[in-house]
């Protein structure tokens, strides 16, 4: 299975990877596939071991690893000069996914600035109010498809509410967003357009306009928010940061609810158990989080050649972090394949990635799937997989994203009793 199939530009391993994952890991947590000269880390300890050498390790290529790749070869003892002569051409080179030491440092430190806990905080009350206004309809009807009924647009308008995104703006940003393609499409499919464009240039609005006649909103909060050492940040770089987070969120966030949902729906003692021990909900996010991660894994490249699990890695390597693979390493993991509301380390999980690139936006992601389930539990007494559109329970049809970026349902189709 390791050679047969192109997990990266193939579509037979969408519906189900975990056994192509598997048999890279037996084979050794650290393999080379064939098809695209790619590192693949499948091991916990490996992975962890790449997460946190950020000096061995470069993130320039994080986002789409192998495509388009480095223009030029990357051969010598030392790439980092050719790393970073070449790093702009990359997708996304100007966002803080693909940034490294010391300049992700310093535009971390403002991304912080805000999404802080009191921020989170405040939040909160809309995040429970919107997820009820999104269940009214849904819930009358006693059926919906989630993933576009509730899922998405309930991720886009926390994110909105958040940034401080005005409400007359928002339905111009949902019709932006929706015109990208896919990140890490399999088939060679693509991003035909880039939503950071749009974002790029709603932002600059919003924080020139701030900088000049400042209010009292989370829009002036940002315009004015500096960097560690005192100084203000260029507008663009204020504006890179919120665009990373308004848009970086949202789809890991609409995946992580309907892999809950779709198991809270299919298992229907679990579900039993949920609405009689709300204090479990916690718990059964970490492990969704780690059974099915929304994230299959995140890319570095080798600045030096390096050894890994006992395997070596030359300098210029396209090393493949398998996030989605380490969290069911059955060495870190006990029984890693059986979906167990009692494991003691699921929060050991990597759905939100590991090191300096840990992603930010995992306490919000946290809360938004919260407020989803105890809303969804508190106005249902059942919640069913609809068998007309998905099948009989043991025959299930289901549809995934076709990417190897991403792990998560298209579409959910739910039924409710009240």
């Amino acid at each position: 299975m390791t050679t047969e199939y192109d997990f990266f530009l193939g579509n037979e391993l969408v519906e189900d990877p975990y056994p192509y994952y598997r048999s890279l890991r037996d084979r050794c947590p650290v393999l080379r596939e064939p098809h695209h000269d790619v590192m693949m880390v499948t091991g916990y300890d490996e992975a962890m071991a790449v997460y946190s050498d950020t000096t061995t390790f470069s993130s320039a290529s994080s986002v789409t690893g192998p495509f388009p790749g480095f223009p030029v070869p990357l051969e010598g003892d030392d790439v980092s000069d050719l790393i970073e002569e070449h790093r702009s051409g990359l997708p996304m080179s100007d966002q803080i996914i693909t940034m490294d030491l010391p300049t992700h440092a310093k535009h971390r430190a403002l991304l912080m600035r805000l999404i802080t806990p009191r921020r989170l905080k405040e939040n909160e009350e809309a995040i429970w109010r919107l997820a009820d206004g999104l269940l009214e309809p849904l819930l009358a009807a006693g059926k919906a498809e989630f993933i576009s009924g509730f899922a998405q647009p309930f991720s886009f308008l926390v994110i909105s509410d958040l940034l401080g995104v005005p409400a007359e703006d928002q339905t111009e940003f949902s019709r932006g967003m929706g015109q990208a393609g896919n990140i890490g499409g399999t088939g060679g499919d693509s991003m035909q357009h880039s939503p950071l464009e749009f974002l790029y240039s709603q932002f600059s609005t919003y924080i020139a306009g701030r900088r000049e006649n400042p209010r009292n909103d989370v829009l002036t909060g940002m315009a004015s928010a500096t960097f560690p050492d005192g100084s203000q940040p260029e507008v663009i770089e204020v504006v890179r940061v919120a665009a990373n987070v308004f848009a970086a969120g949202q789809e890991t966030t609409v995946r992580l609810l309907g892999a809950a949902v779709q198991r809270l729906a299919e298992d229907a003692p679990l579900q039993a158990l949920l609405r009689r021990e709300r204090d479990r909900i916690p718990q059964f996010i970490e492990e969704t989080l780690r059974f099915e991660s929304p994230v299959k894994g995140d890319f570095r490249v080798s600045r030096t050649a390096t050894t890994v699990g006992g395997v070596d890695i030359p300098a210029g390597t396209t090393v493949m972090v398998v996030n989605a693979a380490a969290n069911r390493d059955p060495r870190h993991f006990d029984d890693p394949e059986t979906f167990d509301l009692d494991r003691t380390n699921a929060r050991h999980h990597m759905a939100f990635g590991r090191g300096i690139h840990t992603c930010p936006g995992a306490p919000l992601a946290r809360a938004e799937a919260r407020a989803c389930l105890e809303r969804l539990l508190d106005r249902t007494s059942d919640i069913r997989i609809s068998e007309a559109v998905h099948g009989p329970a043991g025959a299930r049809r289901y549809s995934y994203l076709p990417t190897f970026i991403l792990r998560g349902l298209t579409h959910l189709n739910l039924e409710f009793d009240s």
